[in-house]
């Protein structure tokens, strides 16, 4: 583990250095990147310095006590400083184990999340309507600034699909766990005879990439320009400024119809597309990673059935937990306090990923 610490503190001190070079500070790109491996890396070289401070005092405390002719006081100081720091090494350790854990470079970034009704007929957009408004709470719980990006609304309220943009520290970090199928259990509005009902929403969460990750060919784009939907009067805009874009090459559709200006929408379509692509991209990858390395909490398969929401109970259920620590409040979940479920999902897949990594 000194080795492997050693080397981080060196790839930190090398970030700091670049942050410092009067050629990339311009660049904001470039610059924005460095800052978030700096963040990242942080915490793990200042717990790091700590491990190392350590092992240097627990030698010097080995060597005072085998030091021939020094004073019986002394040496009976070093032994209380060695059984000390001997008692400390093993937390320290342990601390850092959990900080060098691997970790998404995509945590740190803003998101898109794209929630789109599934199974259960007009029920099943209302709940996805629901499941937008929990995240809005949420996002105004974490300070976080919440877009509306594309919309296409429901015929008895709620959306057929919703697609919002979210900015804040650890977004993606934070909503990625909510990509997957959400199932609802409930009595409809519609229903006379009090049947419950099932149904059932997905959700995908993308990271916002930047420019320099993702490059996309004018030749491999087509873009249409139409007028805006909406709820009708003054939602609906009278001009056409929405914006279509189909990467021809992948075949993904990306709309935006937020802005009154077609530049602005154009410019939305544009980060979103990139985010697709770089999933895209991302999941190829994945699909080489050998299974005994994947977690068992699953953050990103938009086809897994990850909650359900019973109404009649008043109970929220995630699957990818286990035990009591499955059920939650559904008042408190659907009104946003998504930490409750999160925080639990985080210590799961910490501690799966702590059974399968190779000993530092």
């Amino acid at each position: 583990m000194k080795d492997k610490v050693k080397e981080i503190l060196e790839n930190y001190n090398n970030l700091l250095n670049k942050l410092d070079n009067p050629e990339i500070t311009n660049d904001y790109n470039v610059v924005n990147k460095i800052n978030r491996e700096v963040k990242t890396i942080k915490p793990v070289a200042e717990k790091g310095l700590e491990y190392l401070k350590v092992l240097d005092d627990l030698n010097s405390s080995k060597e005072m006590i085998n030091q021939a002719g020094l004073d019986s006081e002394l040496k009976e100081m070093a032994k209380i400083e060695l059984a000390y720091l001997s008692e400390i090494l093993p937390n320290l350790e342990e601390d850092l184990r959990l900080l060098l854990l691997p970790k998404d470079p995509n945590d740190t970034k803003d998101c898109f999340i794209e929630v789109r009704a599934g199974t259960g007929g007009d029920e099943a957009g209302i709940f996805a309507g629901d499941l937008f408004r929990m995240y809005q709470r949420y996002a105004d719980i974490k300070n976080f600034k919440l877009e509306i990006i594309d919309f296409n609304e429901s015929e008895k309220g709620g959306f057929k699909e919703i697609v919002i943009s979210i900015s804040g520290e650890e977004a993606f970090g934070l909503f990625k766990y909510e990509s997957g199928v959400h199932r609802v259990q409930r009595v409809p509005e519609t229903e006379t005879n009090g049947r419950v009902h099932t149904s059932a929403a997905t959700v995908a969460v993308l990271p916002q990439v930047d420019d320099v990750e993702i490059d996309i060919k004018d030749e491999d784009l087509r873009i249409d320009i139409f007028r805006s939907g909406g709820a009708g009067g003054q939602n609906v805009n009278k001009v056409e400024t929405a914006v279509r874009m189909i990467h021809l090459p992948s075949g993904i559709v990306v709309s935006c119809q937020d802005e009154r200006s077609q530049l602005k929408n154009r410019e939305k379509a544009m980060k979103v597309l990139k985010s697709r692509l770089y999933e895209l991209e991302q999941k190829k990858q994945q699909d080489e990673i050998a299974s005994s390395r994947k977690s068992m909490v699953k953050t990103g398969d938009r086809s897994e059935k990850i909650r359900t929401y019973n109404y009649p109970q008043n109970r929220v259920t995630d699957h990818r937990l286990e035990g009591d620590d499955k059920n939650f409040s559904l008042r408190d979940i659907i009104e946003g306090n998504l930490d409750l479920v999160i925080e639990k999902l985080k210590i799961a897949e910490r501690t799966e990923l702590l059974k399968t990594s190779i000993d530092l």
